[in-house]
């Protein structure tokens, strides 16, 4: 795996076939699709950033790049994507073989680009902050405490704006010093841009636009109305702290057979249109607190009734979800306005029950937003992912917005989608592939709000057919991609960050232990994972475990090692050994069986990783396992209940939890205070340890995971328990004294390889 590591750490990018398959009938037999998650804004130390334009091919508009042929005499380039012959503008007058610009040297296939045009924003970034008050009082407490420290954490040249939301949508108005001021609106109604700024009183001391009021939206307000609004977090800071602590519940009463009226769409929509009269166009983020289901406007996802349960998996499987498919048809239409004003929606959803992140999906995912679940406002998980957001240093989350993505690729490539958090911009041309996958039928894609972390899944067609003549492979063997990333840098500058990539194409019958040896099998999980989860989301009656079964029998047969009708004989290569490992855990995770998981938490867990590079997705899939005893150091261990001993510490690691689980006897000890006594100082190291390395993991994640303490036995012993392969259950003996079994009826990962072969080899 070190050399695909070295690849992410040159160009952000890691793909399941570094040896790509030539043509479509080799790809169509590769059942991993050739794709590539790519990080757009991963941070390299020694990438540089050249202080001028871009010089573009005439043709296809793709940059100059270490691939481009280059006649130093003629002074001409030739561009690898289309073979366009491209004369050097004046200023490369002294190119030459010993003096070339920095995107000729091999070593810069990412470059990134920090143009003087390109004046830095004159807008700030804005935080919309949209705050629920259908919340008891502790809970109301637990995020105002949250956000007065937000504040705080907030940049000095930050606009802030604040609505809250109830029963009611309350704009403050936090410019106007002397008495709190706020604009109401009715939950139940809708309200649209131009009966918003009525409303708000934006045209008393001005003519109304002529032309209507998207001409003025279009334009942007004076800044005298803006500065109502939309006020900067260092001046005002005394002001937001006043309205924030005199925030109050919710007035409205409600009855003790009804849910309170929340009137969540309403209050988004309201945000929505504000920033996008005051501030279209620039970097601004809502960032909705939300506690509760909604019951009120067009995103509603449960009546007030409290009979009335809300939505399941069955439910949406059965389709007898009254309100969820008119929730989702509005989120689209808000989401659709966030992309055109270029605006983030961020969520933090803090309940016991759900709040609607299965239908607010479709509008965070497209404009890049973040995402938190969590129980409860005073939970660690919401209050240290919320701190995260506005820390810099070097936990700083490098947010960055306005951004757009492009690709270019060689003539035989095309581009069926992306599967991440992005939006198309609908740029079709010959690059689209007719098959569409996640955000297809376009080559360029917005990307509202990104950060350091995010990562977009490419899936390619390839539209080679067979070549006739097998001598023809030799001429010029090489797939072309270059990534094209324009956003707006944290600093408020505009810039363009470049990846051309080069990989070699095989075909034919010798093709096989080539595309083996480019094979890069977390990618290929990840890339799957993606797939599947897109998949059942997109699909009736689709069947993820049948889907990735046979995909991963036709792998098997397609690359291993074996004789006809001779299970044991079948050997894979340590390039693809691990896959059936992976795709086994993959059945099992929380992406594919939705079964004790409610459609909020689904759609949460496959949002994040549609996010996240692969390091981080692979231990969403197969969590990593650390063992720590007397006898030796902290050493990974088996995905297995056979890991579980009473004289172990076990810290497991599964991205949104992390689980330190203490042996029967370690809790003892523990229980016994032992590590108290000056005597067992061995002992209170053993313990410190896996507590240590718990939170370095939680301090450079974001989603911050949650933490659980358990001891075996233990009714949390669960969190551990249920991702372990179960190779002793309850019908056999536990696999050593002091072990443990699983109340299970899911197949081991033994009896799942053994059924795999004799499959593969039919």
């Amino acid at each position: 795996m070190t050399e695909f590591l070295d690849l992410e750490a040159q160009d952000g990018v890691r793909m399941p076939w570094n040896v790509v398959p030539g043509t479509r009938q080799e790809a169509t037999g590769c059942v991993v699709p050739v794709s590539a998650i790519y990080t757009p804004l991963k941070p390299f130390p020694s990438m540089p950033v050249l202080p001028y334009s871009p010089l573009r091919c005439r043709n296809c508009r793709s940059v100059l790049n270490p691939f481009s042929i280059v006649d130093f005499a003629a002074k001409i380039w030739i561009c690898p994507f289309c073979f366009q012959r491209n004369h050097f503008p004046p200023h490369y007058a002294s190119i030459s073989e010993d003096n070339l610009p920095a995107e000729l040297f091999p070593q810069y296939t990412t470059i990134e680009y920090a143009s003087p045009d390109d004046r830095p924003s004159s807008v700030p970034p804005v935080f919309m902050f949209v705050v629920d008050t259908c919340l008891i009082e502790e809970e109301l407490g637990f995020l105002k405490s949250a956000l007065l420290r937000a504040l705080e954490l907030l940049p000095d040249n930050s606009l802030v704006g604040l609505i809250t939301f109830g029963t009611l949508v309350h704009v403050h108005e936090l410019g106007f010093g002397q008495i709190p001021k706020t604009y109401v609106f009715k939950g139940s109604k809708e309200v649209n841009k131009e009966q918003l700024l009525e409303q708000m009183s934006f045209f008393l001391k001005k003519p109304k636009p002529t032309t209507g009021v998207i001409a003025g939206v279009r334009d942007g307000l004076d800044a005298e109305s803006i500065a109502r609004f939309l006020v900067p977090a260092s001046e005002f800071e005394f002001a937001l702290n006043s309205v924030l602590d005199e925030l109050q519940k919710d007035p409205w009463p409600v009855a003790s057979d009804q849910r309170a009226t929340r009137c969540t769409s309403t209050a988004l929509s309201v945000a929505a249109g504000l920033l996008g009269a005051c501030v279209p166009g620039s970097g601004a983020r809502i960032m909705a607190f939300i506690g509760g289901p909604s019951t009120e406007g067009q995103g509603a996802i449960v009546s007030k009734i409290l009979s009335e349960p809300i939505r399941s998996h069955k439910d949406l499987d059965k389709d007898s979800v009254p309100h969820y498919h008119k929730a989702v048809k509005f989120y689209e239409g808000l989401s659709k306005q966030l992309v055109n004003q270029g605006h983030v929606l961020d969520l933090f959803a803090c309940a016991l029950d759900q709040v609607g992140v299965a239908e607010l999906k479709v509008a965070v995912e497209r404009t890049g937003g973040l995402v938190v679940l969590a129980e409860s406002f005073g939970h660690s998980v919401f209050k240290d992912s919320l701190r995260r957001v506005f820390q810099s240093g070097e936990y700083d989350l490098g947010l960055s917005s306005n951004g757009i993505f492009e690709i270019n690729c060689s003539k035989d490539i095309k581009v069926q989608g992306i599967m991440g958090p992005c939006a198309s911009l609908e740029k079709k041309g010959p690059l689209c592939s007719d098959t569409v996958v996640g955000q297809g039928n376009t080559s360029a894609w917005k990307l509202c709000g990104l950060d350091k972390a995010t990562s977009l899944c490419l899936i390619f067609d390839i539209v080679k057919k067979e070549s006739p003549d097998a001598t023809m492979q030799s001429t010029s063997n090489q797939f072309y991609f270059q990534f094209l990333t324009y956003y707006q840098h944290n600093n408020g500058q505009m810039r363009l960050r470049v990846t051309t990539l080069s990989r070699r194409w095989v075909a034919g019958p010798g093709s096989v232990q080539d595309l083996i040896a480019g094979f890069d099998q977390e990618a290929a999980a990840v890339v799957m994972a993606r797939q599947v989860s897109f998949k059942m989301e997109s699909e009736a009656d689709f069947d993820p475990i049948r889907w990735l079964d046979r995909a991963l029998i036709q792998l098997c047969t397609r690359f291993g090692d074996y004789q006809k009708d001779s299970p044991s004989t079948f050997s894979l290569s340590p390039r693809l050994s691990i896959f059936p490992q992976f795709i086994f855990h993959l059945r099992r995770s929380q992406f594919v069986q939705v079964f004790n998981n409610s459609p909020d938490e689904t759609a949460y867990f496959r949002m994040i990783l549609n996010r996240e590079n692969v390091v981080n997705s692979v231990v969403m899939i197969q969590p990593s396992l650390i063992s720590y005893s007397f006898h030796s150091g902290p050493e990974p261990a088996l995905l297995d209940v056979a890991a579980i001993a009473a004289d172990r510490i076990l810290l497991l690691d599964s991205y949104f939890t992390v689980v330190i689980f203490h042996g029967a006897t370690i809790a003892q000890w523990r229980k016994a205070g032992y590590h108290k006594q000056p005597e067992h100082q061995a002992f209170a190291q053993l313990l410190q340890a896996p507590c240590d390395d718990a939170d370095t993991i939680i301090k450079e994640r974001f989603p911050v995971p949650r933490l659980v303490v358990c001891d075996q036995h233990g009714s949390q012993a669960r969190f551990l328990l249920a991702k372990l392969n179960p190779s002793a259950t309850y019908n056999s003996e536990a696999p050593v004294p002091g072990g443990d079994v699983i109340f299970t009826d899911d197949v081991s990962f033994e009896v799942f390889l053994d059924h795999l072969q004799r499959l593969a080899v039919q």
